[in-house]
């Protein structure tokens, strides 16, 4: 599939769930966690390399464990946001806190 074509769904999918989120903030939040972004990467990956069960099946696993450090971060945001802190804070806290948690996941997984 061409790049602009998997380019122009993708952000598609993500503009919808923006809009959505808007509107329902709490459903947003929910239609985001889906997994939206690993399926369309498990079928771009699955279409430009058919056949080829074990970068799938490695793939999934390593979005299985990665949902612990995605889990910490929308915690620590959470909780800087329940403390009033701003945003840049609350994301830049949850982003250190989810890259050590990644770090980790992907020596883990070595």
């Amino acid at each position: 599939m061409p790049f602009l074509v998997k380019l122009l769904i993708t952000n598609m999918i993500i503009i919808v769930c923006t809009q959505i989120g808007r509107k329902f903030p709490t459903l947003g939040g929910l239609i985001a966690t889906m997994p939206l972004t690993s399926l369309i990467v498990l079928v771009w990956l699955a279409s430009d390399n058919p056949g080829d069960g074990r970068l799938l099946t490695d793939y999934t696993r390593g979005v299985l464990w990665g949902i612990i450090p995605t889990i910490l971060f929308f915690a620590v945001v959470l909780f800087c946001f329940r403390r009033s802190m701003p945003l840049g804070v609350a994301i830049g806290t949850g982003a250190a806190v989810w890259l050590a948690a990644a770090s980790l996941h992907q020596w883990l997984l070595r």
